[in-house]
């Protein structure tokens, strides 16, 4: 039975979706102010093993995972460079999804924008000022906490003789800044001033947390299965989550909360506000293949904080390396007709204790210790002339299983040629003559699971065999 770690009951529970065989899932994605850094995608990573995981239990999931393309940075860029806000997000909403394909993850099946539901934001907070929840100061909406006895109930913060009037409160979509007392649902924006949306309660723009409350209720219900996100983002915003959405329906919002751990450096948390993060394309550009990052960010169980070293995605490097060697070397091999009963178990076993792990609140490591278990005991079947031709279907078979969760096997491909990756190389350079980047970046990626490592040079782009 699939267990999962309920931040909302602080306890391993056994996962009953609402309706038999359907989970309604909802992520909190990346505000596209700037590209993603690693600590971000282990947050995505963990996500899409979650999703993929369900799938592979035979659910029939339904993922949304929303783009925040509204808030104080984003606002403040584009003003400074003269551009609407769409203008300047619309280049990093590609980025993004350029490194989240590259990095293997499934595409949700709703990718939701927040300026694209802003009707819904409005239907919202209208209700909460209609049932005593919300009121206005100074043309902005503010969410009563007070009326909300449950408040706390997610991050167990205790907020006894601390919760006070909308005198005391901060005004800001930073949440690192925001204070546990009554939060801002709608910002007073003047008559010129842009963006914002005319709503019956005041011109004005959203606040931050009411953003997902909407996008997640529009495409899940007022009641929806489960509710995943990074640690960060635990308190206030999954907290206000609540509050704003339960205030304004009466039911509960959602039935298991689960979050991932953060990613440090060097035992420091990775963030852009400290300066010590890095960029997937920081690494690629290092000549670190996607599924090197990939499997160093799904090593460590989603619980646990993961410490970030170029040790570690080396390790990585040649452990992915090693899985594709192999499953190209099962492929090849020659082998009589037939089936040999210890392999039958070994097989056998390995899928289940996999499964165990992953049905163990998605532990990674153990699931990871049963492929790695299998790669070394068929290995050394193959060196004794043992396998056989059933037997060769069956760990192909469980290949195909464990990728279809971790995504770390990488695509089956025929060694290129010299002359094709100098074609490549060359058709990237014109692509970047012609500012075509994503092809450019499509191309190196290409060549990077390829084992192509790119070099530019004084003299222009050198390549070598990883």
């Amino acid at each position: 039975m699939l267990r999962f770690f309920n931040t909302l009951s602080r306890s391993i529970e056994e996962f009953h979706p609402i309706e038999d065989n359907k989970v309604r899932m909802y992520m909190c994605g990346p505000t596209v102010w700037n590209f993603a850094h690693i600590g971000n995608f282990r947050t995505f990573v963990f996500g899409d093993i979650l999703r993929r995981y369900l799938k592979y239990k035979k659910y029939d999931v339904t993922h949304v995972f929303n783009l925040t393309d509204i808030d104080d940075r984003i606002i403040n860029e584009a003003k400074a460079r003269s551009i609407t806000i769409d203008e300047f997000t619309a280049p990093y909403i590609q980025y993004f999804w350029e490194d989240f394909d590259a990095l293997g993850n499934e595409r949700p099946d709703v990718t939701p924008r927040a300026t694209h539901h802003i009707a819904e934001m409005i239907d919202i907070i209208s209700k909460l000022i209609e049932n005593g929840k919300a009121y206005e100061s100074d043309g902005s909406i503010y969410y009563r906490i007070a009326a909300f006895p449950e408040y706390g109930k997610l991050s167990k913060i205790n907020f006894s003789g601390n919760i006070h009037g909308g005198s005391e409160r901060i005004d800001t979509d930073k949440y690192d800044k925001e204070d546990a007392r009554d939060f801002a649902l709608w910002k007073l924006v003047g008559e010129d001033e842009e963006p914002g949306w005319d709503a019956p309660f005041g011109r004005g723009r959203p606040g931050w947390h009411i953003e997902c409350s909407a996008m997640s209720m529009r495409y899940l219900g007022e009641t929806f299965d489960l509710h995943a996100g990074g640690m960060d983002l635990q308190f206030p915003h999954h907290e206000n989550e609540i509050a704003q959405s339960e205030g304004a329906t009466g039911k509960q919002f959602s039935k298991y909360w689960i979050h991932s751990e953060f990613l440090k450096i060097d035992d420091v948390t990775m963030s852009k506000s400290k300066g010590n993060f890095f960029t997937f394309r920081d690494l690629r550009d290092q000549g670190y293949s996607p599924r090197a990052i990939r499997y160093l960010l799904l090593s460590v169980p989603y619980r646990k904080q993961l410490n970030f070293t170029f040790e570690g995605l080396q390790g990585a490097e040649a452990t992915v390396e090693r899985l594709r060697n192999f499953r190209a070397l099962v492929k090849d091999a020659r082998v009589d007709d037939g089936s040999n009963a210890d392999i039958v178990k070994l097989v056998e076993k390995a899928v289940s204790d996999f499964e165990k792990g992953m049905d163990d609140d998605l532990n990674t490591a153990e699931a990871l210790a049963a492929v790695h278990n299998l790669v070394r005991e068929i290995n050394t079947a193959l060196a004794a002339d043992q396998l056989r031709a059933d037997d060769k279907t069956r760990v192909l078979d469980a290949v195909e299983k464990f990728d279809s969760v971790l995504g770390i096997f990488g695509k089956e491909e025929i060694a290129m040629l010299d002359a094709e990756i100098e074609s490549l190389i060359e058709e990237r350079q014109e692509a970047r003559r012609n500012r075509n980047f994503a092809r450019s970046d499509e191309i190196r990626d290409l060549l990077a699971e390829k084992g192509i490592i790119l070099e530019d040079t004084k003299d222009g782009v050198r390549w070598k065999r990883r």
